[in-house]
């Protein structure tokens, strides 16, 4: 962080959003912050605060989306 660079690999889900408050307020203060995210995946979306690189995972964004709707209807 002294760098003002920082490379984030966020975990999916409520964690996600409370690093991406602290995250926002970073990139205010002048840091350049790339976060490495799966091409498939819940919260984790782009954002004007910082640049997403994606990997590649075995399974679709359609598969996630249904995944965690039937999860809810449980």
């Amino acid at each position: 962080a002294d760098g003002g660079k920082l490379l984030v690999v966020p975990q999916d889900g409520s964690h996600w959003l409370s690093m991406r408050m602290v995250l926002e307020k970073l990139w205010e203060k002048g840091h350049e912050i790339v976060a490495v995210v799966p091409d498939a995946a819940l919260l984790l979306k782009s954002s004007q605060s910082f640049t997403i690189k994606t990997y590649s995972v075995p399974y679709t964004q359609e598969f996630v989306d249904q995944y965690y709707q039937e999860l809810g209807e449980k």
